[in-house]
């Protein structure tokens, strides 16, 4: 697991870093709504000079699913 999007997750929803493992998604934080969902998103993208697209976005509801995109991306470019 990544511990710098570990702490973007805990930074966002305002929760504790130890909270977010593999299965962790949005019914595991009731901080993780639409709103914060974007914010994750945003913040996700800056750090690590990325860009999703909507449809990624829409699917990207688990730390796994992030993570997986995540890493996609970055082997991509």
């Amino acid at each position: 697991m990544d511990n710098k999007l570990i702490k973007i997750f805990a930074t966002v929803l305002e929760i504790d870093e130890s909270s977010i493992g593999e299965d962790f998604d949005q019914s595991s934080s009731p901080n993780w709504d639409s709103l914060n969902h974007l914010n994750l998103i945003i913040a996700i993208e800056e750090a690590y000079n990325v860009s999703f697209e909507p449809e990624e976005i829409a699917k990207m509801i688990s730390y796994k699913e992030v993570e997986s995109k995540l890493n996609f991306k970055l082997l991509a470019s």
